[in-house]
């Protein structure tokens, strides 16, 4: 009995601890701007935060050597393609002990044709068409994880990716690269100087390649061998590093709402082939651009989406971002993420998240539009500007790493 009531106590020490910490973050953003609310920058939990507990207890094991990876898998709309946030979020996990290690989920936008993070590129030789789970026109029924994924019927082409100097992934000693598994195409690796052993995983949907040395960069060969199956699809490339540290998925599709990613019936298995410790949600600017937008509906999709999440990861923690402020048409100021914020508190406490109340901190209702005033954000009044994603991306880490260090035991 006596036992179980200091279980009972230590959760409360640890709830609170999480808690009590919120109102002490310090922004360490090169310039401060009166219309954000620095005081309010700290991730807010549920009364039952194991779960999130867990997750910096894996920081700690991963700083102390006790384990090689950590991974974390961030959807969103054209606020996580852009990936400004999510090079600033990634920059500031791998800084914690200088990792090189861990890895990067890419897919390849160019290839595409849509706008592509800066830390990597994509190439071809040959001609793609776009799937993607924001829009009906570009919809297909086989999308995976990504939301989107490009698609090819070249009887010879290439194509390839490349990480690009940064400041967290510049090297990777292992691929999975995920495709339909089509055997109408036969893919193969242009030569190169480093040895590696290739792997079929058609059960988990991916090709498994294992190279001897570091590298940068792949080249591959596609060919095709009939027409019994017509198109070769290309879901993205996980660049993988045996050397410890972060691994981090940037899900983005521009235009993806809250029910996007639930029309992707290859979701759940993909997702699972990640395990991810961290799932962070940061959807709801279109949901909320809609005219028949409900709080009911969007509380109805995000269940939806954690439930599957769960399903392919029990044990992985999962933090929730309130939808920013935004504009209707670059004219009319949007009371609609007021009732997707409430939204989002009920579902901290239903599902047992953490939340990070970004619509409050970058100043709430019309605050955009001070944010574009400054080179924040864009005319659209919408997006922010790389300036401002990159703000947003450091405030969202710094709230995180204020809340992971209250309660980590690595100092």
């Amino acid at each position: 009995m006596y036992a179980l009531r200091n279980k009972i106590v230590l959760l409360f020490l640890f709830v609170f601890a999480l808690k009590v910490t919120a109102q002490t973050v310090t922004p360490v953003t090169a310039r401060t701007y009166s219309f954000i609310n620095y005081a309010e920058n700290y991730l807010s939990h549920s009364k039952d935060s194991s779960l999130m507990l867990a997750f910096y207890k894996k920081i700690d094991e991963l700083r102390e050597g006790k384990r090689d990876k950590v991974t974390i898998v961030h959807y969103g709309g054209s606020h996580i393609q852009a990936g400004t946030w999510s090079d600033k979020l990634i920059s500031n996990f791998q800084s914690y002990k200088n990792f090189e290690g861990g890895g990067l989920y890419c897919f390849p936008y160019r290839i595409a044709k849509t706008n592509s993070p800066l830390y990597f590129k994509s190439y071809t030789t040959g001609k793609w068409k776009r799937f993607r789970c924001a829009t009906w026109k570009e919809m297909c029924l086989n999308l995976g994880m990504a939301g989107i994924a490009a698609v090819t019927n070249d009887s010879a082409n290439t194509f390839g990716i490349k990480l690009n100097k940064n400041g967290h992934h510049e090297k990777f000693n292992s691929l999975k690269i995920y495709t339909n598994m089509n055997p109408s195409f036969q893919f193969s690796l242009t030569a190169m100087e480093s040895k590696y052993i290739r792997r079929e995983e058609p059960q988990k949907g991916y090709t498994l390649f294992e190279f001897e040395q570091e590298i940068d960069s792949v080249n591959f060969d596609l060919l095709k061998m009939d027409t019994v199956r017509p198109d070769f699809m290309l879901y993205g490339f996980s660049l993988e590093n045996t050397k410890p540290g972060f691994y981090y998925a940037g899900f983005g599709v521009n235009g993806a709402s809250s029910n996007s990613y639930l029309k992707c019936n290859l979701f759940g298995q993909q997702l699972e082939t990640l395990k991810p410790d961290l799932v962070i949600f940061s959807l709801g600017v279109n949901d909320t651009q809609g005219k028949d937008f409900t709080k009911d509906d969007y509380i109805e999709n995000y269940d939806s989406l954690i439930t599957e999440v769960r399903k392919a990861s029990p044990d992985c923690a999962i933090l929730l971002t309130t939808t920013s402020d935004n504009y209707i048409k670059r004219r009319t100021a949007n009371k609609r993420p007021i009732k997707a914020h409430d939204a989002m508190f009920e579902l901290m406490e239903k599902h047992k998240t953490a939340l990070w109340d970004l619509y409050t901190v970058m100043g709430g209702y019309k605050s955009i539009y001070k944010w574009y005033k400054v080179g924040l954000a864009g005319r659209d009044r919408v997006h922010f500007s790389p300036k401002g994603y990159a703000i947003v991306g450091q405030m969202m880490f710094d709230a995180i790493d204020k809340s992971y260090k209250a309660n980590s035991k690595v100092k």
